[in-house]
């Protein structure tokens, strides 16, 4: 592991003690994505951040094809001006953002236990939100969520214990 003050030098520094003091992971988010599109340079075209927030608004949830229409471009222009101003494709960051609508709804408690889950955020079935929980996460939804509990015990409800994930 290396210190992001190695990296970044001053900058890191003060990033890192703002995350520090940044009162939620939403106000973090939004420090660091703040901090990278300032790192880069100049600001993503229009037509991205349009497609970004679309992306953002449906957590992950927009067409691809649906939103280069939006814009007047094909899907294949989108991906290769997403990818050169933002450095990943849009389907990439949707899963990303479907992830991440997921887990707070996990954290949140309200939606009803893992099928809930898959079935509010767009995952066909809760096998396909399980894969996308062991790609991003490292381990199954429930194993998440037992580890989570540790610090906070809103993540295991009684009926999400035996599992055959």
């Amino acid at each position: 592991m290396v210190a992001i003050d190695d990296v970044l030098g001053h900058d890191g520094h003060r990033l890192r003690e703002r995350l520090g003091a940044a009162p939620s992971w939403q106000r973090r988010f939004d420090l660091i994505e703040d901090f990278v599109l300032c790192r880069a340079g100049r600001p993503p075209s229009p037509e991205i951040v349009f497609a970004y927030r679309r992306l953002a608004r449906s957590g992950g949830a927009a067409r691809i094809t649906a939103l280069a229409g939006e814009i007047g471009w094909s899907r294949k222009h989108l991906v290769d001006r997403f990818r050169s101003e933002l450095g990943l494709p849009p389907k990439a960051l949707a899963h990303l953002m479907r992830f991440h609508r997921a887990s707070r709804l996990a954290q949140s408690g309200a939606a009803g236990g893992w099928a809930g889950i898959a079935a509010e955020t767009g995952y066909a079935d809760q096998a396909h939100l399980a894969r996308e929980f062991v790609e991003f996460a490292g381990e199954p939804p429930t194993a998440w969520a037992r580890r989570l509990a540790l610090t906070d015990s809103r993540l295991v409800r009684v009926e999400d214990e035996p599992s055959d994930w």
